[in-house]
Parts: C-alpha cells; sequence; structure tokens
C-alpha cells in the first residue's frame, strides 16, 4: 500500500488519541477535586444548586442546602468546590468587581416613567410641548395664522398636482 493512502487514517488516529487524552486529563482533574473535598467549602452542583460541605463519605457528600436543612449527594454530582470569598459573593449576592455598573431589574416596573422619575406622569413619546397659555385677545389671531398656513399648505400641493397634469398632457400631445 502507498503511505498517501495510509495518511488519512493515520491523522484520523492521532487525533482520537488527542481528544480522549484530554478527556481523560479532565476527568482526573475533577477526580482529584472531588477528592479533596472538606467540610466546611462551598461547592456548586452539577445542577446548579450552591451548599456547604458538612461531611464527606467515600461515594457519597453531606450538603447543607440552606440553614438546618442536609441532603446527601453522590459525588460525582458535584460539579465544582468553590472558593470561600467566591462563595460567600455569590451567597450574599454582593459583587464589588462590577458594584460601578448599573444594575439591570428584573421586571420591567422600574423602566416606567414614574419609577425613574419619581412621578406618576406619563412617558413624552415626543409629543411636542403646547405653548404657554396666550391673553385672550391674542388666541384668534394665532388661530387665524395657522389656518392661513393650513390654506397656503393646501394651494401648493393643489399648485403643484395641476402642474403635474399639464405637463403630462403635453408630454402626450408631444409623443403624437
Amino acid at each position: 500500500m502507498n503511505i498517501v493512502t495510509l495518511l488519512p487514517f493515520i491523522v484520523l488516529i492521532g487525533a482520537m488519541f488527542l481528544m480522549t487524552r484530554s478527556a481523560k486529563k479532565k476527568q482526573q482533574a475533577a477526580a482529584q477535586m472531588r477528592n479533596e473535598m472538606q467540610a466546611g467549602t462551598g461547592v456548586r452542583t452539577i445542577g446548579g444548586m450552591y451548599a456547604t460541605v458538612k461531611e464527606v463519605h467515600d461515594e457519597t457528600v453531606l450538603l447543607e442546602v440552606a440553614p438546618g436543612v442536609h441532603a446527601i449527594y453522590a459525588k460525582n454530582a458535584i460539579g465544582a468546590v468553590i472558593a470561600d470569598e467566591e462563595y460567600n459573593r455569590i451567597l450574599d449576592g454582593a459583587d464589588p468587581l462590577h458594584a460601578d455598573e448599573p444594575v439591570v431589574p428584573d421586571d420591567a416596573s422600574s423602566l416606567t416613567a414614574g419609577a425613574a422619575t419619581g412621578k406618576g406622569d406619563k412617558i413624552d413619546l415626543g409629543k411636542a410641548e403646547t405653548p404657554a397659555a396666550e391673553p385672550a385677545g391674542d388666541k384668534p389671531a394665532a388661530e387665524a395664522e395657522d389656518t392661513k398656513a393650513a390654506g397656503d399648505a393646501k394651494d401648493s400641493v393643489k399648485a403643484d398636482a395641476d402642474t403635474a397634469k399639464d405637463d403630462k398632457k403635453s408630454g402626450d400631445d408631444e409623443a403624437k
């Protein structure tokens, strides 16, 4: 047989060897971590529950999941042994590393204007503010100006439409 035909098989076997070797190292590290577990340390189970180790046996661990509440878990169910500082930070809910960052609320109730401003006002959606109250004598003049402006705008649109019609007609006449 030629070496070129055997090369893909050799590469495949080498890749499988490397993958199983790294997986075996991870398993050994996890087993060592579980064997070095001591009473009083904080752990996270593979299910994501945080607890304190009370007793360590050959195949099982007694965990205190809440004050006065104990549960027996298999050693294989321990996902990570957590350092004391990290465990206390998780239990207390304090995060000194990110204390200056804004806290994202669990619900949207604090995102409303009433909660954000401390008032019960509605959120302004970009509508223009109404001008301050004007004297009664000036109000009809202002309304007349608004009406005149609206009328001018309509006239302008109508004139543009008429011009477009005329252009279309003259274009049709030129084509004939």
